[in-house]
């Protein structure tokens, strides 16, 4: 799987939509990918990965529990080297914890409070090396980006922004913000960051 990937196919687009014939089948495409980007904005991440690579990070003191801890991307498979200014790290316990029996992430790099490489504070002192992001796509993302690209193919039939008809009472506003009941499906999923 590539960083940022599409969620869905068109093949799943046009199953949902019940359309069979290959006529807009880049339409489609463009619906799927921004369906997908807006997804990850939603969410605040994205759920594709990459092979693995070294990323650096600040470590913060959490003052009330008196621990070393590193705010990090999303990470789901174990992290192949972890180094506070050049020197391996491997007292650390990543979180949450229950994260993988979930099918999420760890975001979270907590360093044990009797390590015997601690970080100081500086600026990317902590290097990780993971492969980052997510093993698979979440069925629920997945079924967000099939409401969302629909909604986005459908936006053709109405240009100026109104769907449905005003002589019905079904007339409606086209938002620019992820539908209704995407925003409900991504809830388990968006990403609140931690103020620096």
């Amino acid at each position: 799987m590539a960083w940022a990937p599409d969620y869905a196919t068109a093949a799943e687009l046009k199953s949902y939509l019940r359309i069979s014939d290959t006529d807009d089948d880049t339409q489609m495409g463009y619906a799927i990918t921004a369906a997908s980007r807006a997804i990850d904005k939603h969410c605040r991440r994205q759920f594709g990965s990459v092979s693995a690579e070294e990323r650096v990070y600040t470590p913060v003191w959490d003052r009330h529990r008196r621990r070393w801890l590193v705010e990090i991307d999303d990470l789901q498979t174990a992290a192949t080297g972890v180094e506070v200014d050049g020197e391996v790290l491997v007292e650390y316990t990543l979180e949450p914890r229950n994260a993988s029996s979930k099918g999420l992430p760890w975001t979270l790099l907590v360093v044990d409070k009797d390590a015997t490489v601690v970080p100081t504070g500086e600026e990317y002192e902590v290097a990780i090396t993971a492969a980052w992001g997510w093993t698979s796509v979440p069925t629920s993302v997945k079924q967000a980006c099939v409401l969302q690209a629909a909604r986005f193919f459908k936006r053709r039939d109405s240009p100026f922004g109104i769907a449905g008809s005003p002589e019905l009472g079904s007339e409606l506003r086209l938002l620019s913000k992820v539908d209704a009941d995407v925003a409900v499906v991504l809830k388990p999923y968006v990403r609140w960051w931690a103020a620096a």
